[in-house]
């Protein structure tokens, strides 16, 4: 459990929290169990659908019994129905370094949802709740039609937040647009005076996984297929069959949203499986273009799980081998 220590008031034994991100399948997990092995780490989970309870087979991740002993944090942490946002995923991130730290051990961040890291380091206008179902409108257009076009439309609604955000950042780009249609009024006017990054923001280091691209889509795909064999449609259908709904926040994750919509009989079980692939694809590259714009990054041209791995990590970070 998290502990109520101000994260001011810590004295970190290490001097950085490093960051393993990457696409999906490029072997993050494996990468970070190792480095927290080597130099009495703790993970923090970055993964936004890893934070669900009773999700498992889209998820990714790791069995209790592959961690190596390694505590894992900010896993199960949530329900499906909850609108848990990058807000609470910071506030939770940030009293675990102070706890993991105040205890001598290495705080390390592992997954690929930037706007979580982003939020811990650059704190968020709250803002109004978000609206699940605009939240799913504009997402759908963002699949449909690339961030570039959910730009434009904060350009027409408020020229001078889009002035301010890259249309890479489209997580920031539709919480403007989201803000605009349930207050009236652009986020630009209504942001309050945006406060100081707080002191761990500056130990931060942000390692990249980038392997080869025909390599990694086909890890995907193989992936996609690995979890529709292990019974993922069986997982679905039981947790609606359990009462969550078919809209719920968690299904809305690409491996769960194609899953639902096979079960509602919108497509066929390959056409999901396909689509499925696709969305995932898709994905990784947005995930590489994310970090891409991020300030830093040290990037390792290959697959987390390979051993040439943890030897540039632990170089490019300063770390133990």
């Amino acid at each position: 459990m998290p502990c109520n220590s101000p994260v001011a008031t810590i004295r970190p034994v290490y001097k950085i929290i490093p960051s393993i991100v990457g696409p999906t399948a490029s072997g993050k997990s494996d990468l970070g169990i190792r480095l927290a092995l080597a130099n009495d780490g703790e993970i923090i989970n970055l993964d936004s659908v890893q934070v669900y309870r009773r999700l498992r087979i889209a998820t990714a991740k790791v069995p209790v019994e592959e961690r190596q002993g390694v505590p894992h944090h900010l896993i199960d942490v949530a329900e499906p129905e909850e609108n848990f946002t990058a807000g609470d995923w910071a506030a939770l991130a940030a009293h675990l370094i102070a706890d993991i730290e105040s205890r001598g051990r290495m705080a390390l961040f592992v997954g690929g949802t930037g706007f979580y890291l982003r939020a811990l380091v650059q704190p968020l206008f709250t803002g109004p709740k978000t609206d699940l179902r605009l939240r799913q409108r504009l997402t759908r257009i963002r699949d449909l039609r690339g961030p570039e076009h959910l730009h434009r439309l904060l350009v027409r609604l408020d020229p001078r937040s889009a002035e301010h955000i890259s249309p890479r950042n489209w997580s920031r780009v539709m919480r403007a647009i989201e803000v605009y249609f349930q207050t009236g009024s652009p986020i630009s006017a209504l942001q309050p005076h945006t406060p100081p990054p707080p002191e761990l923001a500056r130990r931060v280091r942000v390692l990249a996984l980038n392997p080869p691209r025909e390599a990694l889509y086909r890890r995907i795909n193989e992936r996609a297929e690995a979890m529709f064999e292990r019974g993922l449609v069986e997982e679905v259908r039981g947790l609606i069959a359990e009462g969550i709904s078919s809209d719920a926040k968690a299904f809305q994750a690409h491996g769960y949203r194609r899953v639902v919509e096979y079960l509602e009989g919108k497509r066929s079980r390959e056409d999901a499986l396909n689509q499925m692939k696709l969305d995932t694809r898709h994905y990784a590259k947005r995930q590489l273009t994310w970090w891409r714009s991020w300030p830093g990054v040290e990037w390792v041209n290959r697959f987390g799980d390979e051993p040439e791995a943890v030897t540039e990590a632990t170089e490019l970070l300063g770390l133990k081998r």
